[in-house]
């Protein structure tokens, strides 16, 4: 994903934070940035660090619904931030710059060639990320563990055009992203491994014998 910030000089930066009047905010790990900037009238850009957008349902399970890294970009209308079922926690020492839209949208701007880049730039990841959360639909509307997984794999493979997949995230985090228990999720990894599947290293998943793999996918 591009950098909302691409082919924007540090000058031009510099110039376009004050223009569009940003407020920045820096976060220790481990903070709910909502109970700081939660707002619907704001977009935010992660500058430095990362975090976690998770749902917490009515058991109290914690699942992670976004994974937001250095460039990201989230809102009330782009992310799942718009109740008290969710929260945004920081994975890291985490610098946020928070735009109101009032000053994002503004005609008065369009005479600077880095807002209009910068607005472009805008448009490219938020289209981005409608086809990571299709993906992740997807993802959770297959009924087993395996084929949740193999759906992923899918993606995956797809998207970085390699066998090798390299885990953004724990396997805990990816248990949660993929809305599965952590026990039964490494059990079946366990299952695909000894059935030749897959190889196992680390975050990196290795995909087998892959005419194989494919044809499998193809079924789901």
């Amino acid at each position: 994903m591009i950098s909302p910030f691409a082919n924007i000089s540090a000058r031009e930066k510099k110039n376009l934070l004050s223009l569009l009047k940003v407020h920045i905010y820096n976060f220790d790990v481990n903070y709910d940035i909502l109970g700081v900037i939660k707002n619907d009238d704001v977009i935010g850009i992660i500058d430095e660090g990362a975090a976690e957008i998770r749902h917490i349902n009515y058991n109290g399970e914690v699942y992670i619904t976004e994974l937001l890294e250095e460039d990201s970009i989230f809102s009330t209308t782009i992310s799942s931030i718009n109740n008290d079922e969710f929260e945004m926690i920081t994975t890291d020492k985490t610098t946020i710059i928070v735009i109101d839209y009032s000053n994002l949208i503004n005609q008065e701007h369009l005479t600077k060639s880095y807002y209009n880049t910068f607005i472009q730039n805008l448009f490219t990841i938020i289209n981005e990320k409608t086809k990571e959360k299709n993906e992740r639909i997807r993802i959770l509307t297959k009924k087993t563990i395996r084929n949740k997984l193999l759906e992923y794999f899918k993606i995956t493979q797809s998207n970085n055009h390699s066998k090798n997949i390299y885990l953004p995230f724990n396997y805990k985090d990816l248990a949660d992203y993929l809305a599965i228990d952590r026990c039964a999720m490494a059990r079946e990894l366990k299952y695909m491994k000894e059935e030749g599947f897959i190889e196992i290293k680390g975050k990196r998943i290795t995909l087998l014998y892959w005419k194989r793999f494919l044809a499998m996918l193809l079924c789901l």
